[in-house]
């Protein structure tokens, strides 16, 4: 059961990542947008735990990176908007 818990938050982690590329690559958002940063953020951060669970190493390593920029991304816009 657990197996199958990592793979679903893998995929879903997979289709955040991608539709966040495809949606600002097609103008639809903008690469400064918290749809965007959240949405890779989240989606790097599911496939953290898949990749962990199946010993993906330089994987993990590269998407709490990524998580780590998106969150930092959030967090910059979330202080311009109080200011």
């Amino acid at each position: 059961m657990i197996d199958l818990l990592v793979e679903i938050v893998g995929w879903i982690g997979a289709v955040l990542v991608l539709s966040a590329y495809v949606l600002v690559s097609a103008g639809r958002l903008s690469g400064n947008s918290p749809a965007f940063q959240g949405m890779n953020a989240v989606g790097a951060a599911f496939f953290v735990v898949n990749t962990w669970w199946h010993g993906a190493i330089p994987s993990m390593v590269l998407n709490i990176v990524w998580s780590a920029i998106g969150l930092a991304a959030l967090w910059r816009i979330a202080r311009r908007r109080r200011a």
